[in-house]
């Protein structure tokens, strides 16, 4: 009809193109890490972090919230789980646009290699995050937008390639299988 050809003709004479991802890479001295097992999802006092701990460390680092508790900041008073170490340099990298889900399980693939050879890292994680009101999420629901969106999995995967897959949705919408 009149409005497809509207819009076709708005597509074309705008020239909207396809836009590559957005890649960032940053490093993170000095950071604090929650001390992690891989066959402990729950934490033992003194040995290791849970995964809703590590999650929520996760979710400081990357919006780049202070771990030091200062209790004079108005921002946050958080601080790293324990127990912690302090690890030397981290990094992080961002690749923001639209990304399909062969592209992540190549990602995830390229990461492993990681492991390899100089055996650094003891683990690494992965976010996958839609936008906040993005029409669609899990299974064959709409996506309830309500208060934050939330619309997202993360992998945290070990050194002997064990993983651990976390996932939030907000409140109103359909949990994944």
């Amino acid at each position: 009809g009149a409005e497809g050809s509207t819009l076709m003709s708005y597509f074309s004479k705008n020239q909207i193109q396809a836009l590559k991802p957005k890649i960032t890479f940053s490093t993170l001295r000095d950071l604090q890490c929650p001390v992690l097992q891989s066959n402990d999802l729950q934490g033992k006092p003194e040995e290791s972090c849970s995964t809703e701990e590590f999650f929520e460390w996760l979710g400081a680092v990357l919006n780049q919230v202070s771990l030091d508790n200062n209790s004079s900041s108005f921002l946050s008073t958080y601080c790293c789980p324990e127990p912690n170490t302090v690890v030397e340099k981290a990094f992080l990298c961002t690749i923001t646009g639209f990304i399909i889900p062969e592209k992540i399980i190549q990602l995830l693939e390229q990461l492993c290699c990681y492991f390899g050879e100089p055996k650094l890292a003891y683990w690494l994680t992965l976010t996958v995050h839609g936008f906040a009101d993005s029409p669609v999420s899990w299974r064959e629901s709409e996506h309830g937008f309500h208060k934050g969106g939330e619309n997202l999995y993360n992998f945290v995967i070990f050194r002997n390639l064990d993983y651990w897959l976390q996932m939030a949705v907000g409140a109103h919408d359909d949990c994944p299988p």
